[in-house]
């Protein structure tokens, strides 16, 4: 057994994730981290260039219709008396008009997507920062998860080497030198573990940065904030108000209804303006006239249904998904309180107990009044206390993250 934790302590010597590589890793602190995304990743900036494509399709809502111009030549052949031959000519010159209720309409249509365009962005970008804040803070968990775990497994080595003398001196049993290199065991698995999940989570916060952060970093932050939110009532209010979801949603809903406008003015008659001249060997001819399509056949019945029925639907998506947002917020609200009343419970009392129990149990096992046990026992229980409390920290910063996802403060 003894072999056994050596072979242990070995490999945490050699454990990559636990042992510090040479060189200090630069450290970031989230506003860092946060910028450095909002400049590099790459599917927020395709997210912008959707902006720039409905851009482009208000300047061809305002174009106007491109003139026609038909040439024709040939030869004219006489095949009677007094008609002399020759060539023949042909011009004609049409050019389409533009209603100006439908060039509005059109307008209308194209600035209600540049809104969509920019609020899906917002969006994108509000949901970013949300992951990556909750990343950060994941990492900030697990170091602290590692730091407890190491202090555990140099408290179960100094538990160890105790037992080993006493057990030696025959002032205990050996059945306790076993359970101590058992409790010394764990205490290793324990500590590879945390390594092992904050490497994980420092892999999934580049993700969402992006290949700017280079791969060995730390991060400058606390899971101990000071902040102020407000009730439940103005977080809603906030959320129908700046909700970056909410406006491509209401967005969406004005381009249907300009789309829906728009079919119903586009049923009257296409109106073309015509100029023509012809001329053979023995006249030449001018004429002016208008051409005009009717809507007698196709009346546009079903390009109006059509954007009648997604009218409604992206009206019907916008109640839902304020719905579905209320319950969120509420969800989060209370996840919320949940862990600032977790937070404080333990700071207050449950932690600082738990490990004042431990240190008197330390101090009566030193005596000979307690058992190995009792010992393992309070260790436990404050292991258990002190890992709820970073769980609640994290849980309360991560609550306030998604708060600020429903309902951003700007």
């Amino acid at each position: 057994m003894k072999r056994t934790a050596v072979a242990l302590i070995s490999l945490l010597a050699l454990n990559p994730f636990v042992q510090p590589r040479a060189g200090a890793a630069e450290r970031y602190t989230v506003d860092q981290l946060i910028a450095m995304t909002l400049g590099s990743n790459a599917l927020l900036r395709a997210a912008r260039t959707d902006i720039d494509v409905s851009q482009t399709e208000a300047v061809i809502a305002s174009a106007y219709p491109n003139p026609e111009i038909e040439i024709m030549g040939g030869d004219r052949s006489a095949r009677g008396p007094g008609l002399a031959p020759g060539s023949t000519q042909s011009f004609a010159l049409s050019q389409r008009l533009d209603y100006p209720s439908q060039r509005e309409a059109r307008r209308d249509v194209a600035s209600a997507g540049i809104s969509m365009a920019q609020a899906s962005a917002q969006a994108f970008e509000v949901d970013l920062v949300t992951r990556l804040k909750q990343g950060f803070y994941a990492v900030i968990r697990h170091e602290s998860e590692l730091r407890a775990a190491r202090e555990d497994l140099d408290l179960a080595q100094a538990i160890r080497d105790r037992v080993e003398v006493r057990v030696h001196a025959g002032e205990a049993p050996r059945y306790e030198l076993i359970r101590a290199d058992t409790e010394l065991q764990n205490a290793q698995k324990n500590a590879d573990s945390a390594a092992l999940r904050l490497a994980q989570a420092k892999l999934r916060l580049r993700s969402v940065v992006g290949s700017a952060l280079p791969e060995r970093f730390d991060v400058d932050g606390s899971l101990v904030e000071e902040f102020k939110l407000p009730g439940i009532d103005q977080l809603r209010q906030r959320m129908l108000e700046r909700n970056p979801e909410l406006a491509r949603l209401r967005a969406e809903v004005e381009r249907s209804r300009r789309v829906l406008d728009l079919e119903n003015l586009r049923r009257m008659p296409e109106v073309a303006v015509k100029l023509a001249r012809d001329r053979d060997p023995e006249y030449e001819a001018h004429r002016i006239g208008i051409a005009v399509s009717i809507p007698l056949f196709d009346r546009r019945q079903g390009q109006i249904a059509q954007a009648g029925a997604l009218s409604e639907r992206s009206r019907i998506a916008l109640q839902g998904r304020i719905f579905e947002l209320e319950q969120f917020l509420d969800a989060a609200f209370r996840q919320y309180e949940l862990s600032r009343t977790q937070v404080a419970a333990l700071e207050s009392g449950i932690v600082r107990q738990a490990e004042a129990a431990l240190r008197v149990a330390e101090a009566a096992y030193k005596f000979g009044e307690r058992g190995i046990l009792d010992v393992l026992d309070a260790q436990r229980v404050f292991r258990a206390a002190r890992n709820e409390l970073i769980s609640a920290r994290y849980e309360l910063m991560s609550a306030l993250a998604e708060i600020e996802r429903i309902s951003p403060a700007r």
